[in-house]
């Protein structure tokens, strides 16, 4: 079979014998009815467990509503049009209302990114910032020694929307809900004690119940009450296929349970040789984004078996403290130990990719130097053709195979 997968901007091809593969994993097929603007709607006529928005917030009250910065695939500029039409059937003005960017431990917004963000009609008629780690109250410590410290505006404010996208994550288990708070409007300090339990086996993609992250990201509500959320699914075409609107815990679990329809595969075993990629910009911008690629192919990939990933990776690794770890590491298990003794944000990805690089050998097809590969114990390919074969030498003319056209986003689970 030949294939011809995103890369850049671009594309790369390459070819497979039909009888190695085992199977190509893309989004399951799921009943869809309303999309975009609608759904979200639709959602927000519906909420799970809440009142309606228009009936929870009163005139005269400070809104804050939080949203994704430009890092995120959330379509802030579809959701936000229908959540302002609620606020001024409650009797909300414009000037009573200001998005906030959850910024995290990601750089700041230029004017014209966050009017590309929210659309030109909101940007002109609401106030929009970026969140700041310089203005932060500390509102007390969770159970798991996070300190809570949360951007003023956030804390100040009467009434907190928080809006989101829902998607797997590598440690907390699924994006939205509580995290447009921790760490989107969080001190990098409080974001570090909460990102440190990555290490726990209980932190995984799909994980929500037993996952020590995400039950911190929750328990930050007790000290920031999130009035409503608005969290969107997005299909690989990023169309709005299901909108959850309500409750900041019982709407966002039922995204994430729509997301296990859409995106949590069944494979029947785990394969010899895994091929996955980002699906190309902007999520393989950079090594820093195109990991996810690489943690959700680990799922699919028997021990001691090969990963090949294809992501270009233009603006190189990424990340400063990330190239800092690759560049100061002597193997892979010191990047792991390390990470479990003195964790550091951007330290993590390289610490995850380690993990990654225990269980199997990974090859990557890029524009990275040959020597940025190599200094990450990866091993460098000019072309995907030239990578596939050398998996085949290696593992055997019967190798099975699995293809991950958008790993990001594709969650494979042995036997469901």
């Amino acid at each position: 079979m030949h294939f011809r997968y995103g890369y850049g901007k671009g594309y790369r091809e390459f070819d497979v014998p039909d009888r190695n593969i085992m199977a190509e994993l893309r989004q399951n097929i799921v009943d869809v009815g309303l999309t975009g603007e609608d759904e979200v709607r639709r959602a927000l006529r519906e909420p799970i467990a809440s009142e309606r928005l228009s009936e929870i917030v009163k005139p005269g009250e400070k809104v804050v509503i939080v949203t994704s910065d430009i890092t995120r695939p959330m379509p802030s500029k579809t959701v936000l049009p229908p959540v302002m039409e609620e606020l001024m059937q409650a009797g909300v003005r414009y000037e009573d209302i200001t998005v906030v960017f959850a910024l995290g431990n990601h750089r700041k917004h230029t004017e014209e990114e966050m009017r590309y963000l929210v659309g030109d009609d909101i940007y002109e008629k609401v106030r929009c910032v970026d969140s700041d780690v310089n203005r932060c109250r500390m509102l007390g410590t969770t159970t798991r020694g996070t300190p809570v410290e949360i951007f003023e505006e956030v804390t100040d404010a009467d009434r907190v929307i928080c809006l989101g996208n829902i998607e797997y994550h590598y440690f907390a288990g699924y994006s939205g809900g509580a995290k447009a708070i921790m760490p989107g409007v969080s001190t990098r300090a409080a974001i570090q004690a909460n990102h440190s339990a990555m290490v726990k086996d209980e932190a995984r993609a799909g994980a929500l119940d037993d996952n020590p992250v995400r039950q911190d990201i929750d328990e930050v509500v007790k000290f920031v009450p999130i009035d409503f959320i608005v969290n969107v699914v997005l299909d690989e075409n990023k169309t709005i296929i299901k909108a959850v609107a309500g409750h900041y815990l019982h709407a966002h679990r039922e995204g994430c349970r729509f997301l296990d329809r859409l995106y949590k595969v069944s494979i029947p075993e785990k394969a010899d040789i895994v091929i996955t990629t980002p699906g190309g910009f902007p999520k393989d911008i950079n090594l820093y984004q195109a990991q996810k690629a690489l943690d959700n192919a680990k799922h699919a990939v028997r021990d001691n078996g090969i990963i090949i990933l294809l992501a270009s990776c233009s603006e190189g690794y990424g990340e400063k403290v990330f190239e800092r770890w690759i560049n100061t590491s002597d193997s892979p298990d010191s990047l792991i130990e390390r990470i479990k003794t003195n964790f550091e944000l951007g330290g993590h990805k390289a610490a995850a990719i380690a993990l990654v690089e225990k269980k199997a050998r990974v090859f990557i097809v890029s524009d990275l130097d040959r020597s940025m590969c190599e200094r990450l114990y990866m091993e460098p390919f000019e072309s995907m053709q030239e990578a596939v074969d050398r998996a085949f030498s290696i593992m055997g003319p019967d190798a099975r195979v699995l293809l991950m056209p958008h790993g990001g986003s594709t969650l494979p689970v042995v036997g469901q």
